[in-house]
């Protein structure tokens, strides 16, 4: 299990079209994906979930990756939230 803390620094937080590249990107790899906010943990590759922590600018979050390779699952959205988030 892999997990690292991303604070968002994009203006408009995790809204519909950085959710859906989230989802996509996770559907891609191997691993099983979790994001928390809050104490409440949703899989990552449903984006209504996704969408309903209500992410915002400056909120931190948590993700969580098992299964498969997660080293290079970890890499790949690490790099994608800092390319997007």
């Amino acid at each position: 299990m892999k997990s690292f803390k991303y604070t968002i620094k994009d203006p408009l937080g995790i809204h519909a079209r950085p959710a859906g590249m989230l989802v996509k990107v996770v559907k891609e790899i191997d691993s099983h994906v979790t994001i928390e906010k809050d104490g409440k943990a949703v899989a990552a590759d449903r984006l209504l979930s996704v969408m309903g922590l209500g992410i915002r600018c400056g909120d931190t979050v948590t993700l969580t990756i098992t299964g498969g390779d997660e080293v290079t699952s970890a890499d790949t959205i690490l790099h994608f939230f800092e390319q997007h988030l």
